[in-house]
């Protein structure tokens, strides 16, 4: 399971995190692993659950 960056991003803008967002948008990849960045998702107040995009039918 990934997760847009631009969805999480689209998040952090929406709670008036610009700063954030911001290096979101230039640290992290397209798709993000919750595994690998579950430390980050935790730190932004984010559940991976939460963000992961709709399986493909």
């Amino acid at each position: 399971m990934e997760i847009a960056r631009d969805k999480i991003v689209n998040i952090l803008r929406e709670r008036g995190q610009q700063a954030r967002a911001d290096w979101v948008e230039r640290e992290l990849p397209e798709r993000v692993d919750p595994a690998k960045h579950s430390g980050l998702l935790a730190t932004l107040h984010l559940n991976p659950a939460d963000l992961a995009d709709a399986p493909s039918l």
